[in-house]
Protein backbone atom coordinates (compact mmCIF):
# COMPACT_ATOMS: atom_id res chain seq x y z
CA UNK A 1 0.00 0.00 0.00
CA UNK A 2 1.28 3.08 -0.85
CA UNK A 3 0.76 6.06 1.38
CA UNK A 4 0.97 9.92 0.49
CA UNK A 5 2.98 11.44 2.92
CA UNK A 6 3.12 14.92 1.19
CA UNK A 7 2.17 17.50 -1.54
CA UNK A 8 1.28 20.86 -1.21
CA UNK A 9 -2.60 20.02 -0.83
CA UNK A 10 -2.00 16.57 0.86
CA UNK A 11 -3.12 18.46 4.21
CA UNK A 12 -6.74 20.22 2.88
CA UNK A 13 -7.68 17.05 1.01
CA UNK A 14 -7.29 14.43 4.53
CA UNK A 15 -9.13 17.74 6.16
CA UNK A 16 -11.71 17.74 3.62
CA UNK A 17 -12.20 13.46 3.81
CA UNK A 18 -12.90 10.83 6.24
CA UNK A 19 -10.22 9.74 8.65
CA UNK A 20 -10.25 6.00 9.28
CA UNK A 21 -8.23 2.61 8.37
CA UNK A 22 -6.36 3.20 11.43
CA UNK A 23 -5.81 7.09 11.40
CA UNK A 24 -4.75 7.38 7.64
CA UNK A 25 -6.71 10.14 5.94
CA UNK A 26 -8.66 8.69 3.25
CA UNK A 27 -9.03 11.85 1.24
CA UNK A 28 -12.22 13.07 -0.85
CA UNK A 29 -14.91 11.18 1.52
CA UNK A 30 -16.34 14.09 3.17
CA UNK A 31 -19.41 15.89 1.90
CA UNK A 32 -19.92 19.10 4.73
CA UNK A 33 -21.49 22.06 2.85
CA UNK A 34 -23.44 19.89 0.58
CA UNK A 35 -26.85 19.69 0.95
CA UNK A 36 -28.70 16.44 0.05
CA UNK A 37 -32.03 15.28 -0.79
CA UNK A 38 -33.15 11.44 -0.15
CA UNK A 39 -36.44 11.44 -1.57
CA UNK A 40 -38.64 7.75 -0.23
CA UNK A 41 -36.29 8.85 2.72
CA UNK A 42 -38.81 7.27 5.39
CA UNK A 43 -38.04 3.77 4.03
CA UNK A 44 -35.55 0.92 4.45
CA UNK A 45 -33.09 1.82 1.87
CA UNK A 46 -34.01 5.53 2.05
CA UNK A 47 -33.19 6.30 5.44
CA UNK A 48 -30.05 3.91 5.43
CA UNK A 49 -29.05 6.45 2.59
CA UNK A 50 -30.17 9.68 4.14
CA UNK A 51 -28.36 8.21 7.62
CA UNK A 52 -24.53 7.50 5.67
CA UNK A 53 -24.94 10.97 3.81
CA UNK A 54 -25.44 12.89 7.10
CA UNK A 55 -22.40 10.83 8.62
CA UNK A 56 -20.65 12.14 5.91
CA UNK A 57 -21.31 16.10 6.59
CA UNK A 58 -24.00 16.25 4.52
CA UNK A 59 -27.39 18.66 5.97
CA UNK A 60 -30.24 16.12 4.39
CA UNK A 61 -33.46 16.45 3.79
CA UNK A 62 -35.31 13.54 4.08
CA UNK A 63 -38.61 13.62 1.31
CA UNK A 64 -41.33 11.17 1.64
CA UNK A 65 -45.08 11.07 0.92
CA UNK A 66 -45.44 9.76 4.64
CA UNK A 67 -44.09 13.11 6.33
CA UNK A 68 -44.45 11.39 9.93
CA UNK A 69 -42.09 8.91 8.38
CA UNK A 70 -39.18 11.02 7.47
CA UNK A 71 -39.48 13.35 10.22
CA UNK A 72 -38.66 10.42 12.63
CA UNK A 73 -35.85 9.88 10.11
CA UNK A 74 -34.45 13.25 10.48
CA UNK A 75 -34.64 13.95 13.66
CA UNK A 76 -32.41 10.38 14.41
CA UNK A 77 -29.63 11.75 12.02
CA UNK A 78 -26.47 12.84 13.21
CA UNK A 79 -27.06 16.14 10.97
CA UNK A 80 -28.60 18.68 13.62
CA UNK A 81 -29.81 20.89 10.50
CA UNK A 82 -31.52 17.65 9.07
CA UNK A 83 -34.68 18.18 8.02
CA UNK A 84 -38.34 16.48 6.55
CA UNK A 85 -40.38 17.35 3.90
CA UNK A 86 -43.73 16.06 2.37
CA UNK A 87 -43.46 15.25 -1.52
CA UNK A 88 -46.10 13.85 -3.42
CA UNK A 89 -44.10 12.39 -6.00
CA UNK A 90 -47.20 11.74 -8.46
CA UNK A 91 -48.22 15.05 -7.82
CA UNK A 92 -46.65 18.14 -10.10
CA UNK A 93 -47.49 20.73 -7.34
CA UNK A 94 -46.27 18.86 -4.13
CA UNK A 95 -42.97 18.45 -6.46
CA UNK A 96 -42.87 22.32 -7.56
CA UNK A 97 -43.43 23.02 -3.23
CA UNK A 98 -41.54 20.87 -2.19
CA UNK A 99 -38.49 22.16 -4.74
CA UNK A 100 -38.77 25.84 -3.74
CA UNK A 101 -38.99 24.56 0.36
CA UNK A 102 -36.11 22.74 -0.61
CA UNK A 103 -33.90 25.51 -1.80
CA UNK A 104 -30.35 24.63 -2.72
CA UNK A 105 -29.69 21.25 -3.56
CA UNK A 106 -26.57 20.06 -4.26
CA UNK A 107 -27.11 16.28 -4.29
CA UNK A 108 -30.11 14.44 -5.05
CA UNK A 109 -30.91 11.00 -4.78
CA UNK A 110 -34.37 9.40 -6.29
CA UNK A 111 -34.80 6.88 -4.37
CA UNK A 112 -38.62 6.87 -4.25
CA UNK A 113 -40.55 4.05 -6.08
CA UNK A 114 -43.62 2.15 -6.09
CA UNK A 115 -44.15 -1.22 -6.96
CA UNK A 116 -47.67 -3.12 -8.01
CA UNK A 117 -47.06 -7.35 -7.76
CA UNK A 118 -49.15 -8.72 -10.47
CA UNK A 119 -49.13 -11.01 -14.16
CA UNK A 120 -48.92 -8.43 -16.77
CA UNK A 121 -52.13 -9.81 -18.55
CA UNK A 122 -54.32 -9.10 -15.25
CA UNK A 123 -52.63 -5.91 -14.33
CA UNK A 124 -55.08 -2.44 -14.58
CA UNK A 125 -53.65 0.19 -16.15
CA UNK A 126 -54.37 2.62 -13.43
CA UNK A 127 -51.50 1.11 -11.21
CA UNK A 128 -49.14 1.33 -14.69
CA UNK A 129 -50.18 5.61 -14.72
CA UNK A 130 -49.28 5.13 -11.19
CA UNK A 131 -46.00 3.89 -11.10
CA UNK A 132 -45.37 5.53 -14.08
CA UNK A 133 -45.93 8.89 -12.37
CA UNK A 134 -44.00 7.66 -8.87
CA UNK A 135 -40.76 6.05 -10.93
CA UNK A 136 -40.40 8.30 -13.75
CA UNK A 137 -42.27 11.36 -14.52
CA UNK A 138 -41.83 12.39 -10.48
CA UNK A 139 -38.12 11.90 -10.96
CA UNK A 140 -37.54 13.69 -14.15
CA UNK A 141 -39.94 17.21 -12.97
CA UNK A 142 -37.84 17.01 -9.30
CA UNK A 143 -34.70 17.09 -11.15
CA UNK A 144 -35.86 19.40 -14.14
CA UNK A 145 -36.22 21.72 -11.07
CA UNK A 146 -33.31 21.14 -8.95
CA UNK A 147 -30.10 20.45 -11.86
CA UNK A 148 -29.96 24.06 -12.78
CA UNK A 149 -29.05 25.05 -9.41
CA UNK A 150 -26.25 22.41 -9.68
CA UNK A 151 -25.52 23.97 -12.89
CA UNK A 152 -25.15 27.14 -12.44
CA UNK A 153 -22.79 26.03 -9.39
CA UNK A 154 -20.70 24.19 -10.82
CA UNK A 155 -21.15 20.83 -8.73
CA UNK A 156 -23.81 18.64 -8.18
CA UNK A 157 -24.61 14.85 -7.93
CA UNK A 158 -27.42 12.89 -9.28
CA UNK A 159 -28.16 9.54 -8.23
CA UNK A 160 -30.97 7.05 -9.07
CA UNK A 161 -31.79 4.36 -7.50
CA UNK A 162 -33.74 1.87 -9.92
CA UNK A 163 -33.50 -1.70 -9.41
CA UNK A 164 -32.15 -5.00 -10.59
CA UNK A 165 -35.81 -6.16 -11.55
CA UNK A 166 -35.51 -3.53 -14.07
CA UNK A 167 -31.92 -4.84 -15.59
CA UNK A 168 -32.71 -8.22 -15.81
CA UNK A 169 -36.40 -8.67 -15.82
CA UNK A 170 -38.72 -9.82 -12.95
CA UNK A 171 -41.98 -11.31 -12.56
CA UNK A 172 -44.99 -10.22 -12.27
CA UNK A 173 -43.46 -6.41 -11.93
CA UNK A 174 -43.40 -5.56 -15.83
CA UNK A 175 -45.38 -1.80 -15.35
CA UNK A 176 -42.98 -1.17 -12.49
CA UNK A 177 -39.76 -2.68 -14.74
CA UNK A 178 -40.75 -0.90 -17.72
CA UNK A 179 -40.57 2.47 -15.62
CA UNK A 180 -37.57 2.04 -13.21
CA UNK A 181 -35.73 0.97 -16.62
CA UNK A 182 -36.60 4.86 -17.81
CA UNK A 183 -33.86 5.91 -15.46
CA UNK A 184 -31.61 4.43 -17.22
CA UNK A 185 -31.84 6.58 -20.37
CA UNK A 186 -32.58 9.48 -18.18
CA UNK A 187 -29.53 9.48 -16.13
CA UNK A 188 -27.01 8.65 -19.06
CA UNK A 189 -28.65 11.47 -20.79
CA UNK A 190 -28.56 13.80 -17.75
CA UNK A 191 -24.57 12.39 -17.61
CA UNK A 192 -23.39 13.74 -21.08
CA UNK A 193 -25.67 17.50 -20.95
CA UNK A 194 -24.37 17.94 -17.08
CA UNK A 195 -20.84 16.66 -17.65
CA UNK A 196 -19.20 20.32 -18.53
CA UNK A 197 -20.31 21.48 -15.06
CA UNK A 198 -19.40 18.86 -12.93
CA UNK A 199 -22.23 17.26 -12.35
CA UNK A 200 -22.16 13.55 -12.19
CA UNK A 201 -25.38 11.30 -13.17
CA UNK A 202 -25.18 7.53 -12.04
CA UNK A 203 -28.05 4.63 -10.75
CA UNK A 204 -27.89 2.23 -8.56
CA UNK A 205 -29.70 -0.94 -8.71
CA UNK A 206 -30.26 -2.96 -5.84
CA UNK A 207 -30.86 -6.71 -6.20
CA UNK A 208 -32.89 -8.90 -3.69
CA UNK A 209 -32.82 -6.48 -0.16
CA UNK A 210 -33.97 -7.17 3.02
CA UNK A 211 -36.61 -4.15 3.63
CA UNK A 212 -40.35 -3.43 4.70
CA UNK A 213 -41.40 -4.03 1.30
CA UNK A 214 -40.69 -7.40 0.28
CA UNK A 215 -41.34 -8.53 3.61
CA UNK A 216 -44.96 -7.93 2.83
CA UNK A 217 -44.65 -9.28 -0.65
CA UNK A 218 -43.44 -12.47 0.90
CA UNK A 219 -45.77 -12.56 3.62
CA UNK A 220 -48.75 -13.15 1.03
CA UNK A 221 -46.60 -16.10 -0.81
CA UNK A 222 -44.73 -17.93 1.71
CA UNK A 223 -41.87 -19.20 1.15
CA UNK A 224 -40.83 -16.79 -1.26
CA UNK A 225 -38.16 -14.82 0.59
CA UNK A 226 -36.23 -18.01 0.99
CA UNK A 227 -36.44 -18.79 -2.35
CA UNK A 228 -35.15 -15.68 -3.31
CA UNK A 229 -32.32 -16.26 -0.91
CA UNK A 230 -31.26 -19.50 -2.21
CA UNK A 231 -30.56 -18.21 -5.24
CA UNK A 232 -28.39 -14.94 -4.39
CA UNK A 233 -24.40 -16.07 -4.93
CA UNK A 234 -23.89 -14.24 -1.48
CA UNK A 235 -26.43 -16.68 0.40
CA UNK A 236 -27.71 -13.74 1.77
CA UNK A 237 -30.64 -11.10 1.17
CA UNK A 238 -28.95 -7.42 0.69
CA UNK A 239 -29.15 -4.77 3.38
CA UNK A 240 -30.44 -1.41 2.87
CA UNK A 241 -26.37 -0.66 4.24
CA UNK A 242 -25.25 -2.52 1.13
CA UNK A 243 -27.38 0.33 -1.07
CA UNK A 244 -26.59 2.68 1.05
CA UNK A 245 -23.08 2.64 1.33
CA UNK A 246 -22.27 3.06 -2.91
CA UNK A 247 -25.07 5.87 -3.08
CA UNK A 248 -23.27 7.65 -0.70
CA UNK A 249 -20.14 7.20 -2.14
CA UNK A 250 -20.88 8.22 -6.06
CA UNK A 251 -22.22 11.06 -3.66
CA UNK A 252 -18.65 12.31 -3.02
CA UNK A 253 -15.34 13.69 -4.87
CA UNK A 254 -14.05 10.32 -4.60
CA UNK A 255 -16.33 9.79 -7.14
CA UNK A 256 -15.98 12.41 -9.24
CA UNK A 257 -14.91 10.76 -12.75
CA UNK A 258 -17.66 7.75 -12.78
CA UNK A 259 -20.77 9.66 -14.68
CA UNK A 260 -23.38 7.28 -16.79
CA UNK A 261 -22.47 4.31 -15.23
CA UNK A 262 -25.89 1.88 -14.28
CA UNK A 263 -24.31 -0.34 -10.68
CA UNK A 264 -25.74 -3.56 -9.54
CA UNK A 265 -25.28 -4.16 -5.28
CA UNK A 266 -27.25 -7.79 -5.94
CA UNK A 267 -24.76 -10.40 -4.19
CA UNK A 268 -24.08 -11.71 -7.15
CA UNK A 269 -27.59 -12.19 -8.64
CA UNK A 270 -26.34 -9.46 -11.71
CA UNK A 271 -23.01 -9.49 -12.96
CA UNK A 272 -22.38 -7.13 -15.56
Amino acid sequence: MTVEKGGPDATDRMEAGVTGMGGLGLGGLGLGGRVAVVTGGAGGIGSAIAADLASLGARVIVADVDLTGAEKVAAGLVSESALALALDLASPPSIEGFAAAAGRVDILVHNAGVSIVEPFVSSDPAGWDLMWQVNLRGPMLLTKLLLPGMLAAGWGRLVFVSSDGARAGSGGEAAYAATKSGLFGLAKTLAREAARANVTSNVVCPGPTDTPMLRRVGADRPGLVEKITRGVPLRRLGTPADVAGLVAYLCTDRAAYITGQTLSVSGGVTMH
